[in-house]
């Protein structure tokens, strides 16, 4: 028996030691191929290899490398985790196992694994850099920065590991080390097309965007067609305001890859931006399908939820994703933004967030130092004006009054344009500066460097945390005296911005301890022009016997809340109908949507007319078929309040709980209409009621109006341009005599 068991045993080894020398003969066709590039018919051979000795630990690891390589991640983690089992001290096959459980994106496990192999050898760049980005995609950055830092000292000449450290620091918006990083890789490897693609993203954030698009050309010149390229230079059109090369980018991306979601984001960002909300919503949809944690995704399915007037739904959505990210500098404008439309929110809740966003982004900024200034308290003081709305936006009619009456042997004015976009309204602004700045593609650092260059002694910014501000230089503090006004007016929670302009009816005096900034008063919280080629009207009424209402203002500020009292309104009225007139209104999806909401509250159709976009003297004209104007709440109207005013038609509105809820009525208010403001949504009906009963008094009053407002503190621009100016002034004494 036992001759025969030594037998039977010595065949076997003869059979195995045949099968190994057939499967070592195998191998080198199995290496060449692949070096070729032949994968499928490496894998073959590996597989013949395998069968024939099936724990053949170079056949498992090539088999594993090829299909990693070729994308079949499920053949890979089988065949290299057979391949660490059989050499289980072999670093190379547990990085590689390591870098197929990173493409499918299980980090923790990659994690340990590639932890393992930089156990076994403590050198090994490869495993160092590829932990270093599984650490990176774990949100771990300052220990991937060290993994990638030890694979750039173990191997001075990969180039992988200063692009991956590049890619690090990026995230970890050091933006100028990244570029090193970059340039030092592609000094290693000058078609290392990822170094070239992340020196285009550095350009993105640094605003540099002729040096960022000739980055992604450059890495698509390397490597033509790569949809991951192509939809950020697509991202990158938006930052120019290349609206429909944005776009056709991400269109393109698409066609390569339809579920590439950086090029489906892009494709939310674009339509939110063009009011082309439907196709908004269809991008988010398709990226949440597949990655429900998309915090970028959930802020524009807030943002579009948020165009709808659907408030309590967007901002969940961003609070979602800022639990995601918390530190999210887009949500948190987006979700304060936000808020200003929450008719149950309140001075408390507003400033809370905004406080917010101090301890989470400002608070990281480092200050800046101020170098010595000449403290006379009666100099021409310069004052620097910082906003992405010099054009044609509503925030510039606020504004441009004041830039346009200012006395300049008293000030010096510098304007600091953040918009790549330009009009005629840039031009009119242009010319009201002593100093013009285009500082759309200056970095936050940049722009503060030019701010303190140009001797700024009063910084004002014009966003608040509305799209496009600059609120980073702001919390740097570059200008010894700092203040917010007009464009967003509703306090920063920055304690580096020393003043907010407002009036006391918008910020009553019980709520102002509230507020980071310290409250001055003007007329109003913010005037406007006169209408330019204004005619006087006849009131529609008394030529049709209907009542018409407008509502000139975004649809985002027309709320549930809004719409149940004026179809109220319209109830009581036989024939009364309402004109909706704003730019969004060309949005189809957004225009049938609203007229469902008046439907839904049991106001025909027919009684509900949309107006879009238009020019503003046909903008102003459209004026003339109203007889009365809503203020929608809880967030008022600001210069089409004033536009109504000066078109002599009066504005019904209501005080509310904040300050965006109170601004109609300080306006309103300001010209002697106090008894057009009413306290709750009963005095608001009863108000239009009262005074639609009798159309001999309103159309004298709307022949009185212009005047009215033409000689209140707060219409008259040049008043009021004073008034501001003696703010300035004041500002600037205090602080001469606090530092002297």
């Amino acid at each position: 028996m036992q001759s025969t068991i030594g037998s039977r045993a010595f065949q076997n080894a003869r059979l195995q030691k045949k099968s190994r020398k057939q499967a070592d003969a195998l191998l080198p066709s199995a290496v060449a191929a692949y070096r070729a590039g032949r994968h499928a018919e490496a894998q073959a051979i590996c597989g013949q290899v395998i069968a024939l000795v099936s724990d053949h630990f170079d056949a498992l690891h090539l088999l594993g490398v090829s299909a990693l390589d070729s994308g079949r991640l499920e053949l890979a983690e089988q065949a290299l985790t057979q391949a660490t089992l059989v050499e289980q001290r072999n670093a190379e096959a547990l990085a590689n196992l390591g870098l197929v459980l990173f493409n499918q994106k299980r980090y923790e496990e990659a994690r340990k694994v590639q932890e393992r192999a930089v156990t076994l050898k403590p050198n090994f760049a490869l495993a160092l850099t590829s932990l270093g980005n599984t650490l990176m995609n774990m949100r771990l950055f300052n220990e991937a920065l060290e993994a990638h830092e030890r694979a750039v000292a173990a191997k001075p000449d990969y180039a992988d590991a200063y692009c991956n450290r590049g890619m690090t620091q990026l995230v970890m918006q050091r933006n100028q080390e990244a570029l090193q990083s970059f340039d030092r890789a592609l000094a290693l490897n000058p078609r290392h097309m990822q170094a070239m693609f992340g020196k285009g993203l550095v350009g993105i954030n640094l605003r540099h965007f002729e040096d960022a698009l000739a980055a992604f050309n450059a890495a698509l010149a390397m490597k033509p067609g790569t949809a991951a390229i192509i939809a950020q230079r697509g991202r990158l059109h938006i930052q120019m305001g290349h609206f429909e090369e944005a776009e056709a980018d991400f269109d393109a991306a698409l066609a390569s890859d339809p579920t590439l979601e950086p090029a489906l984001l892009g494709k939310a960002h674009v339509g939110v931006i063009t009011d082309k909300t439907a196709m908004a919503l269809a991008a988010c949809n398709r990226v949440l399908e597949r990655n429900p944690n998309s915090e970028v995704a959930l802020a524009w399915f807030g943002a579009c939820l948020g165009k709808q007037g659907d408030i309590a739904g967007a901002l969940q959505q961003f609070d979602r994703a800022l639990e995601i990210k918390p530190d999210f500098e887009d949500v948190m404008t987006k979700k304060i933004f936000a808020l200003d439309f929450l008719p149950e929110a309140d001075f408390a809740q507003h400033q809370a967030a905004r406080r917010e966003w101090w301890t989470r982004i400002g608070a990281q900024i480092r200050r800046r130092e101020l170098p010595p200034r000449d403290l006379d308290p009666e100099r021409r003081i310069t004052v620097g004006y910082v906003s992405s709305d010099f054009r044609s936006h509503s925030a510039a009619l606020s504004f441009l009054p004041v830039l346009r009456h200012h006395d300049h042997q008293a000030f010096k004015v510098a304007c600091y344009s953040c918009s790549p976009l330009s009009d005629s309204v840039t031009d009119q602004c242009r010319a009201c500066a002593d100093i013009w700045v285009d500082a759309s593609r200056f970095s936050e650092d940049e722009l503060a460097d030019r701010i303190q260059a140009d001797g700024v002694d009063v910084l004002i910014d014009l966003s608040g945390h509305s799209a496009g501000n600059r609120l980073p230089v702001f919390a740097a503090k570059p200008a010894p005296v700092q203040v917010t006004a007009w464009g967003s007016a509703t306090g920063t929670g920055l304690p580096t911005i020393d003043y907010f302009f407002a009036d006391a009816i918008s910020v009553p005096q019980s709520v102002r301890p509230l507020f980071a900034e310290q409250v001055y008063d003007l007329p109003a919280l913010i005037t406007t022009d006169p209408l330019p080629g204004l005619q006087p009207t006849p009131l529609p009424m008394l030529q049709t016997g209907r009542i018409t209402f407008g509502v000139f203002n975004r649809t985002e500020k027309i709320s549930d809340h809004a719409i149940a009292v004026w179809s109220r309104l319209l109830r009581e009225l036989d024939g009364a109908s309402i004109l909706v007139k704003n730019g969004t209104l060309d949005d189809t999806f957004l225009r049938d949507r609203l007229i469902a909401r008046f439907v839904a509250q049991g106001i025909p159709e027919t009684r509900v007319r949309c107006l879009g976009s238009s020019l503003r003297h046909e903008h102003i004209a459209a004026f003339a078929n109203v007889d009365i104007s809503l203020d929608p709440f809880p967030l008022n109207g600001g210069v089409s309040t004033w536009e109504s005013l000066q078109a002599g038609i009066p504005v019904v509105t209501k005080l509310g709980t904040t300050a965006p809820s109170r601004m109609g009525a300080a306006i309103v208010e300001a010209i002697g209409l106090d008894d057009w403001v009413a306290e709750d949504d009963d005095g608001y009906i009863a108000i239009a009621l009262r005074h639609v009963s009798r159309p001999s008094e309103l159309a004298r009053l709307r022949a009185e109006l212009p005047g009215k407002v033409a000689s209140s503190a707060a219409g008259n621009v040049e008043t009021y341009t004073r008034k501001v100016e003696e703010g300035y002034r004041t500002f600037w004494r205090r602080y001469c005599a606090a530092n002297s």
